[in-house]
């Protein structure tokens, strides 16, 4: 027989009704917006996010899913339609390997470029804004903390996105 489990204080199950209604809110309301404004849905933008701020505008197919949130499968077609809007292209990796990248074309490029003003709007409206610096630090570390339970290896990719425009203050993908 298992243990009684050690249930949540009154605070603690509020902190997590807060949490589950901004991780189902936050996405509709962003996935929303993007869809009005630009005729992409949020996974498809942070597939052009992503491309936009690696080297080269490639990524492995298998990252690029991991950096998007997604599956592979979800991704594979998620990348279909964005071909065929001509905004990335599919190639074998240049390093010999078997594996296949996204690419991020020309118009993909203008077309982030084009998506990435209202989306940062909506961003900054809706979590930025309304938070203190000192907030959104807590805010971000806290969610580390969440994510290194969760999964470590979309922190890693995070930390390694990141890590050389922590100190410089700005990132190429700051969409």
């Amino acid at each position: 027989m298992s243990e009684d489990p050690h249930w949540l204080t009154p605070t603690q199950l509020y902190a997590w009704m807060q949490l589950t209604g901004a991780i189902t809110q936050l996405p509709s309301v962003i996935d929303a917006q993007l869809r009005r404004d630009s005729g992409l849905n949020f996974f498809e933008y942070s597939i052009l996010a992503g491309l936009s701020g690696a080297p080269r505008r490639a990524m492995k197919m298998a990252t690029l899913a991991q950096m998007a949130n997604g599956s592979q499968s979800r991704l594979s077609h998620a990348v279909s339609r964005l071909e065929k809007g001509g905004w990335v292209e599919r190639r074998t990796c240049p390093e010999g390997s078997r594996s296949v990248e996204a690419v991020l074309t020309e118009e993909g490029v203008r077309k982030i470029t084009e998506a990435a003003p209202s989306h940062v709007r909506e961003v900054r409206r809706m979590v930025v804004d309304p938070l203190t610096d000192e907030e959104l630090a807590q805010l971000r570390n806290a969610l580390r903390k969440i994510m290194l339970v969760a999964s470590p290896e979309a922190v890693r990719l995070l930390d390694d996105t990141f890590a050389e425009t922590t100190a410089s203050g700005q990132s190429s993908v700051d969409r």
